[in-house]
């Protein structure tokens, strides 16, 4: 009995000193933010929580708050669900916290998802193209119409959601096996496929409300883009060039921004802007794609990854190139100032590096060289309006 007693008093004094943080219980004992029978409670260590699974990355999300968790918690947690600190990078079956989870009602989160609002990179490579276009058409030494730009923005956020909805869609079955895709809300279930259908619905409707408010000719030009915006997630199916089909279809803008602004097409101008889009598209879409290329055989879909497999960087080289010869060519038929061709450089170096650098068999490396293109439409846009302003 002496014994044990002692064994007490040691026990006792050690939990003393290393008593932990408070946790979400210490405050609220009688709210129980985990009612998933899934999902364990936090232990007051932070110690990982101990679900079926036990690489710990499948669970739901929908219980975190920003009130629920302490600082050190959702610190820890965040980076538990955080696939750069894991040694295989190829695991992408961990949903992430963004704040989708954090903000929005649970109801409303698998729509945002569908739209990808919690991956804006999508909306950057679609709205890019655009403002090139309005600034270009702007009169020289003046600013670009901004309350076209506003229009065309959230034109660009609506249409890449609606793409977004219609590729999911139409991808189900074909997601399901893939291991970046599988957790996406049609092919996990999250949603049906109506209410997908309806969302779709909703989406395109919003957006007619802003074709509406443009002139009677960018209204049939932005109307025709309807048809690549539907048809291109079947060309994986049917051709080893997805990415250039994407590419007419991202790059539409660059037509429809001009037309916003001049009513019409000046052929010399705005078809090399828009042929420099495509080729962009080239470049950062067969990088991307590079990150299912071993799903994509098993599943039997296409990409330009597959068609170039170990010539990829040669290809995406080339398409690099024809993509700055034509903004250069765009730029002199508009009689652009001198900065634009200042920023034309530093945009081909940026262009250059992600190339040369890129590591095509690591997915996290062709992730990050993707999403780096926002800040290549961002160097060229620079470029344009500061070379308009001194035309």
């Amino acid at each position: 009995m002496a014994l044990c007693r002692r064994f007490s008093k040691v026990y006792r004094s050690l939990h003393r000193r290393t008593r932990p943080a408070a946790s979400v219980s210490d405050y609220a004992p009688a709210v129980n933010p985990f009612s998933d029978p899934l999902i364990s409670t936090f232990s007051n260590r932070f110690t990982p929580f101990n679900p079926p699974n036990p690489t710990y990355k499948h669970f739901n999300n929908s219980h975190f708050s920003a009130g629920n968790l302490t600082l050190a918690q959702s610190l820890h947690y965040s980076n538990l669900a955080n696939p750069k600190n894991e040694k295989n990078n190829n695991n992408y079956s961990s949903h992430v916290l963004s704040w989708i989870d954090l903000y929005l009602p649970k109801k409303v989160q698998p729509y945002a998802r569908l739209a990808r609002l919690d991956k804006p990179i999508g909306t950057w490579l679609l709205a890019w193209p655009c403002m090139w276009s309005i600034t270009m058409a702007a009169e020289s030494g003046n600013l670009p119409d901004m309350k076209t730009m506003a229009l065309f923005g959230c034109g660009a956020l609506l249409l890449r959601g609606a793409g977004c909805t219609i590729n999911d869609l139409l991808d189900r079955d074909i997601d399901t096996k893939v291991e970046r895709t599988r957790l996406r809300p049609v092919a996990s279930g999250a949603l049906t496929p109506f209410q997908g259908l309806c969302f779709l619905g909703f989406q395109l409707l919003l957006g007619l409300g802003i074709l509406l408010q443009l002139n009677t000719f960018s209204q049939v030009l932005g109307a025709s883009s309807l048809l690549l915006v539907f048809t291109y997630p079947l060309m994986k199916r049917v051709t080893f060039w997805p990415q250039a089909y994407l590419g007419l279809t991202f790059n539409w803008g660059a037509l429809l921004g001009w037309a916003a602004i001049r009513g019409g097409l000046d052929l010399v101008v705005v078809l090399p802007l828009y042929m420099s889009g495509v080729f962009w598209t080239l470049v950062y879409d067969t990088i991307y794609a590079h990150q299912d290329k071993d799903d994509d055989l098993k599943v039997g879909v296409k990409s330009t990854a597959l068609r170039f497999g170990d010539s990829t960087k040669e290809w995406v080289t080339g398409f690099g190139l024809a993509s700055i010869g034509c903004l250069a060519l765009s730029g002199l038929n508009a009689e652009i100032g001198w900065p634009y061709y200042a920023f034309l450089a530093a945009a081909s170096s940026h262009l250059a590096w992600q190339i040369w650098t890129v590591d095509l068999s690591c997915r996290a490396d062709c992730n990050k060289k993707f999403v780096s293109n926002k800040w290549f439409g961002a160097i060229v846009f620079g470029g344009i309006l500061f070379g308009r302003l001194c035309s």
